[in-house]
């Protein structure tokens, strides 16, 4: 993956790094743009990952139009 924004954050035996980046996929070749956490600890001389979260940005799904019956047929269901 390609790194589009980071921000890092650095503590006392620990680090963030929270951002952006956009990776390819294996199965198609399709890219998608993420969002993603780390957090490290620094741990028996070494720096380990203590945390991780990656999740697809919901800005880049495209949304469908949607009929007005599909509307209603929606609320109806709710009401």
């Amino acid at each position: 993956g390609e790194i589009v924004e980071s921000n890092v954050i650095v503590g006392t035996n620990w680090a963030q790094d929270a951002g952006i980046y956009d990776f390819t996929m294996g199965s198609d070749g399709s890219k998608v743009r993420a969002r993603y956490s780390f957090i490290y600890v620094f741990e028996d001389g070494e720096w380990k990952i203590s945390h991780h979260h990656s999740s697809v940005m919901p800005e880049g799904i495209l949304c469908q139009p949607i009929a007005k019956d599909e509307v209603r047929s929606l609320f109806n269901l709710w009401h």
